[in-house]
């Protein structure tokens, strides 16, 4: 039975192929993006506090249209007031109603590093994003062979980017080459029932190896399991739907921000 990954990825290619016939690589290596600097997406997420990239998101497949008053800019801006460490930009359409213009309009707003939250399954995606101001790139090891997930990581860190790279299940730990893998991801929701479970990822981030920065990602919305997951190792939170329906997303962010660190174990 097909997931809704399976489906996504299908789109995905169906785009993709366009896309290329429409803009050779050498046209968005021509984009004026394409040679300022690179944000440090990795530094940004280690530090004292937990750090919290925001995601800017209209829609998902499980939970439909998220936010109708969708503006990238003021979207971006909030969250870097309320002290988001990153920022996630949703760029696949079909699913999510994104766009890959997202990016450029996030980068002239905020001086946050910026992660291209896309189905990476082509070198072409990472010119895109690079193109187009993305900082780093999302890798999903269910989408990938091993061969796949370290060639396009490879092309990645050829090009400038940084790789978050994401896995769903136990099992992926042994597609990840962890000499090559600086910022390792875990889904918390299941693709198959999309149940999210909190403990998943600190289940698959104990038997990781020591070195990646860990992120722990989907399903988390407190701050009380905010601290939970920081007080089990984790560097970083990837947050959407919960900002997303906020007010004021920003606003959202720093009071959970504040309330997570309140919640946090006294260090000894």
């Amino acid at each position: 039975m097909s997931t809704i990954l399976d489906r996504i990825l299908a789109t995905v290619r169906d785009r993709l192929a366009r896309r290329k016939q429409r803009v050779s690589v050498t046209a968005l290596e021509d984009e004026p993006l394409f040679d300022q600097p690179r944000r440090d997406f990795a530094a940004a997420l280690t530090g004292d506090s937990l750090a919290i990239i925001s995601e800017i998101k209209r829609a998902s497949p499980s939970a439909g249209v998220i936010r109708a008053d969708f503006d990238v800019a003021t979207l971006a801006r909030q969250y870097q007031d309320g002290g988001a460490a990153a920022l996630s930009i949703l760029t696949e359409p079909d699913h999510f109603q994104g766009a890959l213009s997202f990016l450029p309009e996030a980068r002239v707003a905020v001086d946050r590093p910026l992660l291209r939250k896309d189905f990476i399954i082509d070198p072409y995606q990472l010119v895109e994003a690079r193109a187009h101001g993305a900082d780093a790139v999302l890798l999903i090891a269910s989408a990938l062979d091993p061969r796949q997930l370290y060639d396009l990581h490879q092309a990645a860190d050829e090009l400038g980017l940084q790789c978050l790279v994401e896995l769903y299940e136990h099992r992926e730990l042994d597609q990840v080459d962890f000499d090559q893998v600086r910022i390792l991801g875990v889904n918390n929701r299941n693709l198959h029932t999309f149940e999210v479970d909190i403990e998943h990822s600190l289940r698959v981030f104990a038997d990781a190896p020591d070195g990646a920065v860990r992120v722990s990602e989907s399903g988390l919305r407190t701050a009380e399991e905010l601290a939970h997951v920081q007080a089990h190792g984790v560097d970083a939170v990837l947050m959407g739907e919960t900002l997303m329906r906020a007010d004021d997303p920003g606003a959202a962010l720093q009071a959970l921000r504040d309330a997570t660190a309140a919640a946090a174990p006294n260090p000894q």
